[in-house]
């Protein structure tokens, strides 16, 4: 399986905001982003600010990728599925990063960080209606009930995790039990749900060119 290698930290300076990919470290201080802010090399301190259009929406597409971990082809695949789609493509698109297995594990607290909880999926620990589901990139429907599975329940990563997602709070379209470590997958997203720093309507202007 091909995987993001970059460091973490620099991914989020680069993008100039946390995109939480390294779990609890990105709400202490030691986060790269409060303690640096600026892009990582040589030149960081010294780039100019000035970007052209191109620039600006090649930016906004690499945040995306980047906050979903995912690497270019599937991501490309993925806004062509969602520009195929009924509805509004960007906000279409979110909805389907949205709703992969390893986000949704992610959100429920089953991992502290998306690569942790893709993981976590990876090694057979998650289950979806009951059955083993080993595919990160899975999407579930609404109804669909996730859970830890049960040899994975004793797991300190995973119980730390579940209890600082407990702590921050869970979206309103999922229903989480903490405790059993298990959930349902509600519904899809609305765009008001999502984070407003994402522009997607950037990536649309990327891709439809």
């Amino acid at each position: 399986m091909a995987r993001n290698l970059d460091a973490k930290c620099r991914q989020c300076r680069r993008e100039g905001e946390k995109l939480f990919l390294k779990g609890e470290k990105c709400f202490t201080d030691k986060c790269a982003v409060d303690r640096r802010a600026y892009p990582p090399g040589q030149h960081g301190q010294k780039q100019n600010n000035r970007q052209s259009v191109y620039g600006g929406q090649l930016r906004a597409k690499q945040k995306v990728r980047r906050i979903y971990g995912i690497l270019e082809r599937q991501f490309r695949n993925t806004y062509h599925a969602a520009d195929r789609a009924r509805g509004i493509t960007g906000e279409t698109l979110l909805q389907t990063l949205e709703s992969r297995l390893d986000n949704v594990a992610y959100r429920m607290g089953f991992g502290a960080s998306r690569a942790e909880a893709r993981q976590v999926v990876r090694h057979n620990g998650i289950l979806v209606n009951g059955h083993r589901v080993n595919i990160p990139s899975f999407l579930l429907r609404p109804g669909d009930a996730v859970e830890v599975a049960e040899k994975s329940k004793t797991q300190l990563r995973i119980k730390g995790a579940t209890e600082a997602a407990e702590g921050r709070g869970f979206p309103e379209w999922l229903e989480v039990d903490a405790k059993a470590m298990k959930g349902v997958f509600k519904a899809r997203p609305l765009r008001s749900e999502l984070p407003a720093t994402i522009n997607e309507s950037l990536v649309v202007e990327l891709y439809s060119k």
